[in-house]
């Protein structure tokens, strides 16, 4: 027998791609009435929500869709679990595409393994729009290929994207914050739960991590300024998890340069190494948007 999974996916302004996403879930060799979908589109202002619940029509699965003005990821991912059935959640990106084993390896995994609370599959290292694009896939990836049982590991986000995580886990520890609307609302759940004594993992089951239309320089610093600026919130309630000397322009060039020959080991391709420029650059605009933040705070105490 296998268990009743509920996929979440939480999108805003997502149009061009999430039909994608929606289509690998159909893909899915898990038997699809075993499967409860809970589209949560936070506040689109594009055809995102319309294109989801056309697909309505084409599935054979139970689906929810719920449309929300924008309050945030923790508080979109708290209404899926609201409305989540069975044991596990499978979250899936508005951008990401799934191979067709993806759900079944993990939930195989998650059975065999009761005190697992979260296992994630593994980003693919494909080519995407741009250089800089594939340059920011390929470096998600990099990010991910830890152990999460070692000591480095255990200061690490596993992350949603891609990830099943055991409701029972989840519910146990409170849930998601609904002040962290946009960034490290997971890391913030992830940490709870590592204090509840429930595991992380990464297997073998492949995803893409779209950026298929390729970034900009100015694309990417906007995404990662955004990343610092709401980032502030997570770092005062979790004080001192961060040594922000590890994330300084220079630091994020090291860590850049040394992943680049692990990357270089799985793709022989050259481009890998401009990574270390391309990390010092999203650190940059992380530590003005981060700065910006704390001083926004300050004045309005």
């Amino acid at each position: 027998m296998n268990p009743k999974v509920t996929i979440g996916i939480c999108v805003r302004n997502a149009e061009k791609l999430v039909g994608e996403a929606i289509e690998s879930v159909l893909a899915q060799d898990f038997p699809h009435d075993q499967i409860r979908i809970v589209f949560v589109d936070d506040g689109s202002e594009d055809r995102t929500l319309s294109i989801m619940e056309d697909y309505v029509q084409k599935m054979n699965m139970d689906v929810v869709v719920l449309h929300t003005s924008w309050r945030g990821l923790g508080s979109a991912r708290n209404t899926v679990i609201a409305y989540a059935e069975g044991e596990y959640i499978l979250w899936v990106d508005g951008d990401m595409v799934l191979s067709p084993d993806f759900l079944t390896k993990l939930v195989r995994f998650m059975e065999k393994n009761p005190k697992a609370g979260i296992v994630k599959g593994r980003i693919a290292l494909t080519p995407m729009g741009n250089w800089i694009a594939t340059l920011e896939v390929y470096s998600r990836a990099a990010g991910k290929m830890i152990d999460y049982q070692s000591k480095r590991g255990q200061s690490k986000a596993v992350g949603t994207g891609g990830a099943l995580w055991r409701i029972k886990a989840v519910k146990q520890v409170g849930g998601f914050d609904r002040e962290l609307r946009g960034y490290n609302e997971d890391w913030d759940v992830e940490l709870r739960m590592r204090r509840a004594g429930w595991l992380f993992y990464t297997i073998d089951a492949t995803c893409c991590d779209y950026e298929r239309y390729g970034l900009t320089w100015k694309s990417l610093w906007r995404r990662y300024w955004l990343r610092g600026y709401q980032t502030r919130y997570f770092l005062e309630k979790n004080k001192g998890l961060v040594k922000h000397y590890r994330m300084f322009p220079p630091a994020a060039f090291l860590f850049g340069l040394l992943s680049s020959f692990t990357l270089f080991k799985l793709t022989r391709q050259k481009v890998v190494f401009l990574l270390a420029v391309q990390s010092a650059f999203k650190m940059t605009a992380w530590y003005v948007g981060f700065i910006r933040s704390r001083s926004f705070a300050r004045s309005k105490k």
